[in-house]
């Protein structure tokens, strides 16, 4: 009966483990977009992952997400890797998990 007990808390120990380690990660988006050139001249978010960050430019889209100027969000995201991209493309999708906030404002420290 004790290996039963320890044979299940190793497996809930091991599920909960493995479950921390595949988290999605938190996107934050600013409330404007800016110029910028990937393949050629578009429009990119501003993102970052933690909010002590300095923003980043991305050049792709997120799918599932409408963004909208003016407003700063906070999303959760799943990334996913792309077999093969295109030599001008990113090899990373993302894609939209959920929403968590959707705050109007001007972000701030945003790149000039």
């Amino acid at each position: 009966m004790n290996k039963v007990k320890y044979l299940s808390i190793v497996i809930v120990i091991f599920a909960v483990l493995t479950m921390a380690c595949k988290s999605n990660p938190n996107l934050y988006v600013a409330s404007k977009q800016v110029d910028c050139v990937g393949a050629g001249p578009q429009k990119c978010l501003l993102v970052k992952e933690n909010k002590d960050e300095n923003w980043t430019y991305l050049y792709d889209n997120i799918q599932g997400f409408n963004y909208e100027p003016g407003y700063e969000y906070e999303l959760i995201i799943k990334k996913e890797n792309i077999a093969n991209p295109p030599a001008d493309a990113s090899s990373i999708r993302y894609i939209l998990v959920k929403e968590l906030s959707k705050t109007k404002k001007d972000s701030e420290n945003l790149p000039d």
